[in-house]
Parts: structure tokens; C-alpha cells; sequence
């Protein structure tokens, strides 16, 4: 799965989710001493994402956990999006509490090289966003 990969590459997260043909990956913080899966949720809703955080079942609830279901619709695009979404939101986490433990001086330096250039990438995914949406009016006005 291309977010799965997105997501373990950023070096940050547990993976929880097995690929087992299920459409739902699920992943927790490796370091939660600055901030936490909820605060990561919050922001995320920020962009318009609805990724819940929530609580493991009684034996294990002090792990928390980030879900995202994959549904059919949800294209490549929008697969890039939420990945690039997320590795913003930490970002904005890490200049507000600092960086976490797990990630590294060199591993931000080239996330913030990353990003700028990412910049670019983001008017061309806005465009495409804004496509989608004007095809779904059509289908909805029809």
C-alpha cells in the first residue's frame, strides 16, 4: 500500500496493520513525550482529513492508534495528499514542541528541503483536487 510505505518512511510511526486484504491501515507514534496520535488527528481535521485516534482494547490501552480506511474512491492523488498532509502536520507539531526523539537533524533538514519543493507539487494537487470536485458536481447535478 503507497500510504502504508508513506508512512513508515517518515520513520515516526509503529506500524499496526498487517496486509491482509483488509483496506485499513492503522500506525501510532513511536515517540509520544512532545505530542500525541489525538493531536495528530485534530490537525489532520484541520485539512480536511478525518483520520480518528483512539485507544487499544483494555490490555494494551495505553498504546493509541491512528486509523485510515481506504475506500474504493480513494484514488493515488488523494493517497499523495494525506501523506503529504501528515508529514506537514508534523511538521508543524515538531516547530511548536521541538523535534521528537525518533527523528533525526539530518531527517528534518531534508524534510524541510522536501517541503519547499513540495510547495509546487501542492498547487498542482489543489488543481487536481478542484477538477475532482467540479466532476462530482456534475454527477450530483445530473
Amino acid at each position: 500500500m503507497v500510504l502504508k510505505e508513506n508512512i513508515e518512511k517518515s520513520g515516526r510511526f509503529n506500524m499496526l496493520s498487517k496486509d491482509d486484504g483488509v483496506p485499513v491501515v492503522a500506525f501510532s507514534l513511536k515517540d509520544r513525550r512532545q505530542y500525541d496520535e489525538y493531536k495528530i488527528s485534530e490537525m489532520l481535521r484541520r485539512h480536511g482529513w478525518i483520520v480518528p485516534a483512539y485507544p487499544m482494547p483494555p490490555a494494551a490501552q495505553h498504546i493509541n492508534v491512528l486509523r485510515v480506511v481506504i475506500r474504493a474512491e480513494f484514488s493515488r492523488t488523494l493517497v499523495q495528499r494525506l501523506a503529504f498532509d501528515i508529514d506537514n502536520v508534523l511538521h508543524e507539531l515538531e516547530k511548536v514542541h521541538g523535534p521528537t526523539m525518533s527523528s533525526n537533524t539530518e531527517e528534518v533538514k531534508k524534510s524541510l528541503v522536501d517541503s519547499a519543493v513540495k510547495k509546487n507539487a501542492m498547487d498542482t494537487q489543489k488543481e487536481m483536487i478542484a477538477q475532482e470536485s467540479k466532476k462530482r458536481q456534475k454527477i450530483m447535478a445530473a
